[in-house]
């Protein structure tokens, strides 16, 4: 559970009353820091921080603040709309482009770098839209508690400067929500998300069939109400992580049938529940168990 946030049923969060002080002192300096970049391209993929942060520079700086998004197989569809319309909505100029990871070198190998060569890749597209547009800075959505966990993208990120506005002030992901619920952002309780490639353990190649049975399978889930999931794949097996209050929906048997059927129409052999329930980055749990 997350420090100062406790998560209930489908997305409600109820804050701990300290929570007020210390947000509203980050979120000053995170004005004052990002009025210091005076034009900004953020990264965007309308998820909690993503958003919050775009919120921040449209409000901050107007028109000279952009975002930039990139379509491609591992970014599913639902969620492209989602930040189309986010866009809209907080009055961003919004930049869409197109970018496919299967076709970056050593991506589709799927090793423990794979975020790495994603997030090069992503960046430097978004380094050449910002200079032909007129920005000077370059920001995405990492918070204080991605710090601890494993995340080869930041590397990327460090390389090529792109700036952490979030992370540079220590706003924490519980901090974000409360934020983003002031602020009137629909995204304020929206449940983690991350791309499809994260489904996949490391090792295992990353390919568009893949992809689309477990977005496939992810869609099923989302359709019968569950909230916080992954589908992980692991060749014939689709193992399912979902938020502990959710998985008693699987002890009812016509539920259970719908996704058992529905995952075995999609190509998956076997159907497994997790009982440890949904968590972030658990495909990183080999590499700790491994000394990586």
């Amino acid at each position: 559970m997350l420090k100062g946030v406790q998560e209930v049923i489908h997305g409600g969060f109820v804050f701990d009353a300290d929570i007020s002080a210390s947000a509203h002192e980050k979120q000053t300096k995170l004005i004052v820091l990002i009025r210091s970049m005076r034009s900004v391209l953020a990264a965007f993929s309308g998820g909690v921080d993503s958003t919050f942060l775009l919120k921040t520079v449209v409000d901050v700086l107007g028109a000279k603040a952009g975002a930039i998004t990139a379509t491609s197989p591992t970014y599913p569809e639902h969620e492209f709309e989602a930040a189309k319309r986010l866009a809209v909505q907080i009055g961003a100029r919004h930049i869409i482009v197109e970018s496919n990871e299967l076709e970056i070198p050593n991506f589709a190998d799927n090793t423990d770098k794979r975020c790495y060569y994603c997030k090069s890749e992503l960046f430097k597209i978004s380094f050449e839209q910002a200079a032909s547009l007129g920005f000077e800075t370059v920001v995405d959505g990492s918070n204080a508690d991605d710090a601890m966990d494993y995340r080869p993208g930041k590397a990327a990120a460090v390389e090529l400067g792109v700036r952490s506005p979030l992370l540079d002030v220590g706003l924490t992901k519980d901090e974000i929500r409360f934020l983003s619920r002031e602020l009137g952002l629909p995204t304020w309780n929206k449940p983690s998300a991350a791309c499809l490639s994260s489904r996949f353990p490391y090792g295992t190649a990353i390919t568009e069939e893949r992809l689309g049975k477990v977005g496939k399978a992810e869609d099923l889930l989302r359709s019968l109400g569950f909230y916080q999931f992954r589908v992980r794949y692991h060749n014939d097996v689709a193992r399912i992580e979902a938020d502990l209050i959710s998985m008693r929906s699987f002890l009812d048997e016509a539920v259970r049938e719908k996704v058992v059927d529905g995952f075995k129409k999609i190509g998956f052999i076997y159907v497994t529940l997790d009982l440890q329930g949904f968590r972030s980055g658990s495909m990183n749990e080999a590499l700790k168990a491994k000394g990586g």
